[in-house]
């Protein structure tokens, strides 16, 4: 549930806050006065995309930021888990946006860094916002689709769908690749075959060229390494003043010391220590040098292997990694066509049972939205009656249709508004007002709701176009009832849905040092009747229109 709601400089409002509560939060206005832009400010908290055209003009930066209570929300709880997010012992959870001059927005989620797609992620468990653009997103068959099979839960089945399809048109191409151009494959496999042929007689293993580098290193630095090491060993071990003479003639100096005062043990032992390590050091250095041995030979060999592995990466790749990529490639590609036959059947075989699963997956995907669309369309039509819309027939028709990774349906939302009226699709409904109870009747009957004891947050915009009078009443009395088991957050021009709100906010254009600024104000009672007032009679707000108003909010408190 969205707490309260924190605007600085977005557009025309230079700062506002905004506390909501539980049950139907109403939003009015003058046409003009901003009533979009708290609707549109949420929206980027659930990760809508920003623009810095909407920075308020001469400010640097805008921000948005919200306060959700999450106490009744167990998914938003365990997504935020997953990510690491802390949030407050009082389980509320603080979202911000910030908007730069030069386009760039930050998002922040408890304070930590996060992405919009994270945002977006998170939107569905916080909000739900349905405006005019989402009506006219219904016409979509992709939409239509979406909205049935989310209502039917069949997230798991289109993934196994989808995944069958991929393997299927995956099998498809490659069988597609194996018969095209049959004489170009013929001409190519004499090629393949020199470029197989030629790295299997190098037979190159993966790292030897850095071992080789080495020992050539080594074979070319003979002389020098014998004389340091003979150097070395000479002053660890074998010289006259060598180290280990001297710490021999120490060590027995403190051994003698340690009869007498037993201060220096401990040294003396460290000292031991230190005669075994030099000792080590000592035999190592030996073994080493009498491990070099100048072989001009091995050096030619080590050269001329180099060379035959250079010549490879020149011609199939930087490393030898990528020589035996280029390797199994090639030779994939020539027994393809050597042994084409026996590759095809292997392939018509694979794709047949590929597309045997597709075709099952999606025969099961079909027959959960065809049982899907059979409740829903009696839960639309159950809404519609709510909605002053009692004749109006709605149906969800689920057509076969191509093979696609989304099963092989074409979903098609159909409507007759009036009895004795033709089923049609949505885009032909001239009434805005008949699409708008639609979408709300969808919106409800979807499951967009309370589930699981979840206090949801549904934000309407403009579900009041084209309807008035007792269409409009029955709007907001489903809104009232909507209200009952989620936060309803509703902008409205209609007094007649402005009457049902438990909390009334007024949106007004103010003008401050010089410059117009948006306001944004719970209203009392009294407020609330010369708003709603004004709204049925204007500007002059006459004593027929406050009567009017009292009604209104009377009917709508007893809903």
């Amino acid at each position: 549930m969205l707490l309260e709601l924190i605007v600085e400089n977005y557009a025309v409002v230079e700062q506002a806050r905004i506390r909501f509560q539980e049950g139907l939060n109403i939003l009015t206005g003058e046409t003009g006065s901003g009533k979009s832009l708290v609707v549109d400010s949420l929206g980027l908290l659930l990760g809508a995309r920003a623009s810095a055209e909407m920075i308020r003009t001469g400010e640097s930066r805008a921000r948005i930021a919200g306060i959700f209570s999450i106490h009744r929300t167990a998914e938003v709880r365990a997504m935020l888990n997953e990510a690491g997010v802390d949030f407050a012992s009082d389980e509320e959870l603080i979202i911000e946006r910030e908007i730069a001059a030069n386009g760039k927005s930050r998002a922040f989620v408890s304070n930590r860094p996060a992405t919009t797609a994270y945002l977006r992620q998170l939107a569905p468990a916080l909000g739900d916002i349905h405006g005019q653009n989402e009506q006219q997103r219904l016409f979509s068959t992709q939409a239509q689709r979406e909205l049935l099979d989310e209502y039917a839960r069949s997230e798991g089945q289109l993934t196994q769908v989808a995944e069958a399809f991929a393997e299927w048109r995956e099998l498809q191409q490659r069988l597609a690749e194996l018969t095209q151009n049959e004489q170009e494959k013929l001409r190519l496999l004499d090629l393949w075959t020199f470029q197989r042929n030629e790295i299997d007689g190098v037979k190159p293993a993966p790292g030897e060229d850095a071992i080789l580098e080495q020992e050539k290193k080594v074979l070319q630095n003979v002389t020098r390494l014998q004389e340091n090491a003979s150097a070395a060993f000479d002053l660890l071990y074998e010289g006259q003043d060598s180290a280990t003479t001297q710490l021999r003639q120490a060590m027995k100096r403190l051994d003698d010391l340690t009869r007498i005062d037993q201060s220096l043990s401990d040294t003396a032992a460290s000292l031991k220590q230190a005669v075994v390590v030099i000792d080590e050091a000592a035999f190592a250095v030996r073994d080493y040098l009498g491990r070099l041995e100048g072989d001009p030979s091995r050096l030619e060999d080590v050269e001329s292997r180099l060379a035959a592995l250079d010549r490879l990466k020149r011609k199939y790749g930087g490393t030898i990694d990528e020589v035996l990529a280029f390797r199994e490639d090639v030779a994939r590609k020539a027994d393809e066509v050597e042994n084409a036959a026996e590759h095809r059947i292997a392939l018509e075989k694979q794709i047949e049972s590929a597309r045997e699963r597709y075709v099952k997956l999606a025969s099961e995907l079909t027959d959960m939205r065809t049982e899907a669309a059979t409740k829903l369309s009696k839960q639309v039509e159950s809404e519609l009656k709510s909605l002053a819309m009692a004749g109006t027939r709605f149906q969800i028709d689920v057509r076969s249709g191509p093979p696609t990774a989304a099963g092989v349906d074409e979903i098609a939302f159909v409507v007759a508004p009036n009895r004795g009226e033709e089923l049609r699709s949505l885009e032909r409904i001239a009434s805005g007002g008949e699409l708008s109870r639609i979408a709300l009747a969808l919106k409800t009957a979807a499951g967009t709701g309370n589930q699981q004891g979840t206090m949801h947050t549904l934000v309407f915009d403009e579900i009041d176009a084209g309807i008035g009078g007792a269409a409009a009443a029955a709007v907001g009395r489903r809104l009232k009832t909507l209200s009952r088991t989620n936060q309803v957050i509703c902008v409205t021009h209609l007094a007649q849905i402005a009457g049902f709100a438990d909390h009334h906010y007024a949106v007004s254009k103010r003008e401050k040092k010089g410059r117009v600024t948006t306001q944004v104000e719970e209203l009392k009672r009294d407020e609330r009747a010369r708003e709603i007032g004004r709204m049925l009679s204007g500007e002059h707000v006459t004593a027929e229109a406050l009567r009017h108003a009292e009604q209104l909010i009377q009917a709508g408190r007893g809903s």
